[in-house]
């Protein structure tokens, strides 16, 4: 089974930090510029998990076996404007692919099966690059025409188990991409 995913380089968001001008040894305490980076980098970390904004969950973590080794998501990718994405797995005595597109403020989440095989008495399938271009051409125009329910449409035509659900639960791209969308939505903790 191949998979193809968008390039998470186009979706990254960086982090600029500066560790101020050039001081010297007169006005640093004697310190040398190596030890007085790292005094700065760590007042910084300081201040700002004494202000909340370091306990920002890392998108890295959420790429995680949900369900004892045969389970778990990955590849999540922030789509921009408050919405994710990410793919489910499972692979124990068959294989799924679940393709989730979630809007984060309001918990709305468009979920397909795009890909299966000996899960059940179903014929097997594997649609995943079909339903990623859906999703990439809907997501290239406004956002105002790519809603969930145009793309579940589309992706009625071939994928399986296509549903749009809200949840009042945080999801772990919502909580690494958008933390203040949450809400009144039940806090995401890695677990």
């Amino acid at each position: 089974m191949q998979f193809w995913w968008p390039s998470l380089s186009r979706f990254s968001r960086h982090l600029d930090i500066s560790t101020g001008p050039e001081t010297s040894k007169d006005d640093t305490m004697g310190l040398n510029g190596g030890t007085l980076q790292a005094v700065r980098i760590a007042a910084t970390g300081l201040a700002l998990l004494a202000s909340g904004a370091a306990q920002a969950l890392s998108i890295e973590a959420c790429t995680r076996v949900t369900h004892i080794s045969h389970g778990g998501e990955a590849d999540h990718v922030d789509l921009g404007e408050g919405r994710v994405m990410w793919r489910d797995w499972w692979s124990q005595e068959g294989s799924a692919t679940d393709i989730t597109v979630m809007d984060c403020a309001p918990g709305t989440a468009l979920r397909a099966r795009a890909a299966e095989e000996n899960m059940n008495a179903r014929f097997p399938f594997d649609r995943v690059e079909d339903a990623l271009k859906v999703i990439a051409t809907h997501e290239s125009g406004a956002r105002v025409f790519a809603t969930l329910e145009r793309m579940a449409d589309e992706l009625e035509e071939f994928a399986r188990d296509v549903r749009i659900e809200t949840l009042n639960t945080e999801t772990c791209a919502c909580a690494a991409f958008y933390p203040e969308a949450r809400g009144d939505k039940t806090e995401f903790v890695l677990g």
